[in-house]
């Protein structure tokens, strides 16, 4: 039986979905609202936080910068919850772009509001074109659990990815590490080593489903869940 993969409610759904199932995964969607985030994880075998807008800055001891886009009313809570729960748990957990950001708020990290306006140098990190329009390098630490699952994918310890964000971790949470970066220095990984698998990506792999280069990255996380 195909692990079972809760999912997080977004505005761009289905390609999370389809590289869940391209991966032998069995993806459920999971809502703020009606059951609690802790029951929801009883008959999961691992957890996907997608991506979305901004996490609200007052979790993290903040005023909302004029560019901030808050999530969808009750979101953050929620998968903040989901994400304590899990690492409790020892539930698997991947987090794509905002999934990252909230794994490390959940923690107890903080993050950069804004990178064009509190990052001196910062490359382009809101690249939209299409999205599997490749942005950036990302720089993968060796031996880490986002290494092993990519290592075929990457040259040099290193490979290119798409982005659309504009925040991004400050402060990272007591527990985790940094496991990639781009060259200007923002984080695009992290990870938990304590956890049976615990990792964040900054950038969007779902939307590679179709040609597969991030597979590799969701096979390991379904492999965890099983």
């Amino acid at each position: 039986m195909a692990p079972r993969i809760g999912v997080t409610a977004c505005e761009h759904l289905p390609d999370y979905l389809e590289a869940v199932r391209r991966a032998g995964g069995d993806p459920h969607l999971l809502e703020p609202g009606g059951e609690r985030a802790a029951g929801l994880l009883e008959s999961l075998d691992g957890l996907l936080l997608t991506g979305g807008r901004d996490v609200d800055p007052q979790l993290f001891g903040e005023q909302p910068h004029d560019t901030c886009k808050g999530a969808e009313p009750g979101r953050d809570e929620f998968e903040m919850t989901l994400v304590r729960e899990a690492v409790a748990r020892d539930l698997p957990v991947l987090g794509i772009c905002r999934g990252l950001q909230v794994m490390n708020v959940a923690l107890g990290g903080t993050l950069v509001q804004d990178i064009p306006s509190m990052i001196t140098g910062a490359e382009p990190h809101e690249v939209a074109d299409t999205p599997i329009t490749l942005a950036h390098e990302v720089w993968v630490t060796r031996g880490s659990a986002l290494w092993r699952a990519l290592e075929e994918r990457l040259a040099d310890d290193a490979c290119r990815v798409n982005s659309r964000h504009h925040q991004a971790i400050r402060k990272v949470a007591d527990g985790l590490e940094v496991s990639a970066t781009s060259p200007d220095g923002v984080v695009e990984g992290i990870e938990r080593s304590a956890s049976r698998f615990c990792v964040g990506v900054q950038w969007h792999p779902e939307n590679f489903w179709r040609t597969g280069e991030f597979r590799p990255l969701f096979e390991a996380f379904i492999a965890a869940c099983e």
